[in-house]
C-alpha cells in the first residue's frame, strides 16, 4: 500500500455480481434474524392469505423444524416457484409503495428462508383436484410436484440456517427461541382476534404439546378483543382495563389499557399496534408514558394493548427490514391521540382502583396453626401484624361537608351524609370508623373500603390544583439577566418552533444571534431553576418525540408536593361527617383511585371474601 496515499491500492477491486444464493443469504440475515421472526412472516402471509385458523408447531427451538399450517386461499400449483423468487408477491403491484395495506409486501420471506434451510411449500387453491408441492434446499429449487394436501397452505421449514451454521452460534437455548415464538404469535393474536391460533411443540416427534391456543372470537370489535386479550393476558388484565376509543383527523385509537393501580415492573406487557401490526416505536412507547406519567411512579409500567388506525399513506411501514419500526407523516398528531385517548380513559374511570389490590390486602391474611386435638374448631384468620386496637369516635354535632371544612384546598362541599344512610347508592359506602387516626372503615353494599385518607386527600386537592393551572393558566417569573443558552443552529430553529407551547408553561424564550436563546421567563412556582438544564431536556424530547413534555412534567410534579402538604395527615382525628364528605369528593373526582405515586388510595374487600376468611364458607 502507497503510505503517501493509504486510501489508493495499486491492486484495484473489481465490482462482481453476487449470484441469487448469495443474495438471499444476505436477504436472509436481514428478515429472518431468529426461529421466532421466521414463524412470524408465515403466519402474516397466513393472515393475509385470509385464513381462519392457523396452526403453528416447532421443535427444538424452532431450530429443527418449523410449521405453518393454514385454510387460507392457498397458492395455485403454476404460481409455487415464483413464490420462492425474491421480490415476488401477489399483495403489492409496485406502483404505489406507501399504499400497504398488507402485512408482507417485499417478497422476500420464503425465497430467503429457503436459502438458509430446507423449505417446502404444501398449497391447495378451493375447488383444484389436489395440491402440489415446491422444496427448496440451500436455495436449490426441486420441481414442483403433486400432493395430496387439505385446502390451504403449509409451509414447512427444517434445520434452519443449516446452510450457514454460523448463525447457529448466535441463537439462544432452546427455551428462550420458544418463548420468542410464543410472544411473536401472541402479538399476532391479539391483532387478529377472529381468527383462531395453535402453538404447539412437537420436539421428541408425535402430536406433541400445545403451547397456546386461542379460539376465534365474536361479536363486535370490543367484545371480540376483550375476548381474544383475556386468553392472551390473562382473567386479571381483562378484570382491570379499560376500554379506549378516540378519534382524532382520521387517526384512531382503539384497544384496552389497564388501570394505574394495575402496573408492572418492566415494559413487557405493552403491545401496540398500528393498522394491525406490532410494532415496538419510541415515539408511541413515548407517547405512553407521557400519558401514565401523572399516576404511575418511576419502575412501573402499564399493561396495554392498543390499535393505532390510519390512512396507510400516512405511515410508512418500510422502515425497518423486521417493520417493527414505523414512521408517521403527522408523529404529533399520533402521540396527541395517544395521550389524550389515554387519559380520557382512565378519566372516566373515576375512583376505581383495580381487584388486584384486594387480592394482594387477603394474601396478606394467614390462618393460625391449630393443634390436631382442635381440628373440630373453626379456623380463625388473623393478619400478619397486630390487631390494633378499636377505639370507638366521638359523637360529633352535624357541620358542613368535607371540603367547607377544609377550605379553599378541598374542591367540593358536600352535604352531610349521616350514619345510617342507605350504603346501597355508594361505591364507596357510609364511614363507620377510624383506625389509627388514619384509615376509614367504610361499609358498602356487599362488603367494606378501608381508605387511607392522607393518600386520598392527596390526590384531590392535586386534581383541584392542576384543573386552577389549565383554567389559569401558569404564572411566568421573569428573569432580571436572560439566561443565554449557546445551541446548534438546527437546535435553536427546533427550540423557537416549540416556543408558543412552552410559553403556556411559563417557560418564555427568544431568538439570541444565529446559536443562541434566551431565556427570559420560568415557571414562577418552580422558583429557581437552572434553565440551561432545562433547555437541553426539552430539545432531547423534541428529538425523540417530536413534542416536548418536560416543563407540563415539572410543573405537574411540583403541584404534587403542593398537595403532599396541604392534605390532611396521618394522625388526624376525623368526624364522621368529614370522613363521608371524603368518600363523597373521592367518588366524583377522577384518578383518585391511586395517590399522586401510584399508590391504591382504598382497598375495597366484598363480603364473600371476609366470610372465607372466617370458614362462613
Amino acid at each position: 500500500m502507497d503510505i503517501s496515499a493509504p486510501q489508493i491500492s495499486p491492486d484495484l477491486p473489481e465490482i462482481r455480481q453476487l449470484d441469487d444464493a448469495a443474495a438471499n443469504r444476505i436477504a436472509a440475515g436481514e428478515v429472518v434474524e431468529r426461529p421466532a421472526s421466521a414463524i412470524k412472516e408465515l403466519v402474516e402471509n397466513s393472515i393475509d392469505a385470509q385464513a381462519r385458523r392457523i396452526e403453528i408447531a416447532y421443535a427444538d427451538g424452532g431450530k429443527t423444524l418449523i410449521r405453518v399450517s393454514d385454510d387460507g386461499h392457498g397458492i395455485p400449483e403454476y404460481q409455487l416457484p415464483l413464490a420462492l423468487s425474491r421480490h415476488a408477491t401477489s399483495k403489492i403491484d409496485g406502483t404505489d409503495l406507501l399504499n400497504i395495506r398488507s402485512f408482507g409486501f417485499r417478497g422476500e420471506a420464503l425465497p430467503s428462508m429457503g436459502a438458509v434451510g430446507r423449505l417446502s411449500v404444501k398449497s391447495r387453491v378451493a375447488n383444484a383436484a389436489s395440491g402440489a408441492e415446491i422444496v427448496v434446499d440451500g436455495g436449490v429449487i426441486a420441481p414442483v410436484r403433486p400432493v395430496a394436501t387439505p385446502h390451504g397452505t403449509v409451509v414447512e421449514l427444517r434445520n434452519l440456517f443449516h446452510a450457514t451454521p454460523a448463525r447457529l452460534k448466535f441463537l439462544r437455548t432452546d427455551r428462550a427461541e420458544a418463548g420468542a415464538i410464543s410472544d411473536v404469535i401472541k402479538r399476532l393474536a391479539m391483532a387478529e382476534p377472529s381468527i383462531g391460533f395453535t402453538l404447539r411443540d412437537v420436539s421428541g416427534g408425535g402430536a406433541g404439546r400445545v403451547v397456546f391456543r386461542a379460539d376465534p372470537e365474536s361479536g363486535d370489535l370490543f367484545d371480540a378483543l376483550h375476548g381474544r386479550l383475556r386468553s392472551v393476558l390473562g382473567a386479571e388484565f381483562a378484570d382491570n382495563c379499560l376500554p379506549v376509543d378516540a378519534t382524532r383527523d382520521g387517526m384512531s385509537l382503539t384497544g384496552y389499557a389497564s388501570l394505574p393501580t394495575f402496573s408492572r415492573g418492566n415494559a413487557m406487557a405493552q403491545f401496540l399496534f398500528v393498522n394491525g401490526r406490532p410494532v415496538k416505536d419510541k415515539l408511541l412507547i413515548g407517547a405512553l408514558r407521557g400519558a401514565y406519567s401523572d399516576f404511575l411512579h418511576a419502575g412501573r409500567y402499564p399493561v396495554v394493548a392498543l390499535f393505532l388506525e390510519c390512512d396507510p399513506e400516512q405511515v410508512d411501514v418500510n422502515v425497518h427490514p423486521a417493520k417493527a419500526e414505523v414512521r408517521f407523516r403527522e408523529p404529533g398528531l399520533a402521540r396527541g391521540l395517544m395521550i389524550s385517548g389515554l387519559r380520557h380513559a382512565l378519566t372516566g374511570a373515576g375512583h376505581r382502583a383495580s381487584t388486584t389490590v384486594a387480592d394482594a390486602t387477603l394474601g396478606a391474611f394467614s390462618a393460625p396453626q391449630i393443634a390436631p386435638h382442635d381440628k373440630d374448631i373453626r379456623p380463625l384468620y388473623q393478619m400478619r401484624q397486630s390487631a390494633p386496637e378499636y377505639r370507638p369516635l366521638a359523637p360529633s354535632p352535624m357541620q358542613g361537608g368535607f371540603a367547607e371544612t377544609q377550605g379553599a384546598v378541598s374542591g367540593r362541599v358536600e352535604d352531610v351524609i349521616e350514619q345510617d344512610v342507605l350504603v346501597d347508592d355508594l361505591p364507596l359506602g357510609a364511614a363507620r370508623a377510624q383506625l389509627h387516626e388514619n384509615y376509614i372503615v367504610a361499609q358498602t353494599k356487599d362488603g367494606m373500603v378501608i381508605v387511607d385518607q392522607h393518600a386520598a386527600h392527596e390526590r384531590l386537592v392535586y386534581e383541584k390544583l392542576k384543573q386552577q393551572m389549565a383554567d389559569n393558566g401558569v404564572a411566568a417569573q421573569a428573569l432580571l439577566i436572560p439566561e443565554v443558552v449557546e445551541l446548534s443552529e438546527a437546535d435553536r430553529a427546533t427550540l423557537l418552533d416549540a416556543a408558543g407551547e412552552l410559553a403556556r408553561f411559563g417557560l418564555g424564550i427568544e431568538g439570541f444571534g444565529p446559536t443562541a436563546i434566551a431565556v427570559r421567563e420560568t415557571p414562577a412556582i418552580l422558583g429557581e431553576v437552572n434553565a440551561g438544564a432545562m433547555v437541553r431536556d426539552i430539545l432531547d424530547e423534541l428529538a425523540d418525540l417530536a413534542q416536548t413534555q418536560t416543563v407540563k412534567e415539572q410543573l405537574e410534579a411540583i403541584l404534587s408536593r403542593v398537595a403532599c402538604h396541604g392534605s390532611i395527615r396521618s394522625g388526624r382525628v376525623m368526624r364522621a361527617d368529614e370522613m363521608n364528605a371524603l368518600l363523597r369528593e373521592m367518588e366524583a373526582t377522577p384518578h383518585s383511585g391511586q395517590c399522586n405515586h401510584g399508590r391504591p388510595t382504598y382497598v375495597e374487600l366484598k363480603l364473600a371474601d371476609i366470610e372465607k376468611l372466617f370458614g362462613r364458607r
